[in-house]
């Protein structure tokens, strides 16, 4: 979350008139994050979050992420939930942007997660997994893949401004999963997102789910492999083996891996190292002056590829088989 678009106070307050919420109290934005502008709203029948929609997000795939969350929270997973407008409809325009409401959901994140937090994360992984398995909407991952070599180009020679010879070590590892990235594998609706600023929690008991915009379809273990990334290592770049087999328990005790996933695992926790590399990298070099933002260190992912080239095998994060 973050604050790109500031919006006048009356052009606000006619736009939440439309949804019914009661009359807006106070709007707080939100500075978290990297891709949208995010508002805390209070009005006089609650707390919501207001979204306007920037940079990487298409216009064309906001239809999906506010259907997915409508489907998951209708399978019982706690997760905002669009609200409509008088007209019945989930998605409006507001300072030139497309922009919806959702619900506010109780909990807090936490910055440094431990191994009760990891295992609730990996049930509710998994848990998210299966609540979206007969969603029918699909969403290709413009992340994956294919996207990695123009998001290097977009960064340039300027990656070595970040770090020496950061271009030439982004664009070998490109061509390693270009060559060889697992197929097959079970797939369908996926985070693709889930940092621990995406989690929330009351004590240790996970909470909610929240931030959906780089939800698509693709594989299980991949958003797996997202998450042991984002959960399981330290402040000083080591890996929590204890956080990795916790994550991965309890996204099992939902949800078992197959032996093909397994054997990926390796190579899906170096190629989203890659993912959030590259995508940091990008940011990093490309801040909009003015903007009420803290881009996040791309370094920290180039550190963690580097123990992922390490892996051999998917027990090096904890898996017990």
């Amino acid at each position: 979350m973050a604050v790109y678009t500031e919006v006048p106070d009356d052009e606000l307050a006619a736009f939440v008139a439309r949804y019914g919420i009661g009359d807006l109290t106070s709007a707080k934005g939100i500075a978290e994050g990297v891709e949208n502008s995010n508002y805390l709203l209070h009005t006089t029948r609650g707390a919501y979050i207001l979204t306007l929609y920037e940079k990487r997000v298409n216009p064309a795939d906001l239809p999906f992420f506010l259907r997915l969350m409508q489907h998951l929270a209708g399978r019982g997973l706690t997760c905002p939930q669009p609200v409509e407008d008088s007209r019945g409809q989930m998605l409006g325009h507001l300072a030139g942007r497309p922009a919806a409401i959702v619900t506010f959901l109780d909990g807090l994140s936490v910055r440094r997660p431990t191994a009760q937090h990891c295992q609730e994360l990996g049930r509710g992984l998994a848990q998210l997994h299966e609540a979206g398995a007969d969603f029918t909407m699909e969403r290709v991952n413009a992340l994956s893949v294919p996207g990695w070599r123009p998001l290097a180009e977009q960064a340039g020679p300027d990656a070595d401004k970040v770090s020496p010879g950061l271009a030439k070590r982004v664009a070998v590892e490109i061509a390693v999963h270009e060559a060889s990235w697992p197929q097959g594998l079970p797939r369908g609706v996926i985070h693709a997102d889930l940092f621990p600023n995406n989690v929330f929690f009351v004590g240790d008991r996970l909470s909610g789910l929240i931030d959906f915009y780089f939800a698509c379809t693709d594989a299980f273990a991949y958003d797996v492999a997202i998450c042991l990334n984002s959960w399981c290592f330290e402040a000083d770049g080591s890996f929590n083996l204890t956080k990795g087999q916790a994550l991965l328990a309890g996204y099992e005790s939902v949800r078992g891996l197959e032996a093909a996933e397994v054997e990926a695992l390796p190579q899906l926790c170096r190629g989203s190292a890659l993912r959030f590399l590259l995508t940091r990298l990008v940011d990093w070099l490309n801040v909009p002056p003015g903007a009420l933002v803290k881009p996040h260190d791309p370094l920290e992912y180039d550190r963690k590829l580097a123990f992922h080239q390490r892996v051999v095998d998917a027990r090096e994060y904890g898996l017990k088989r």
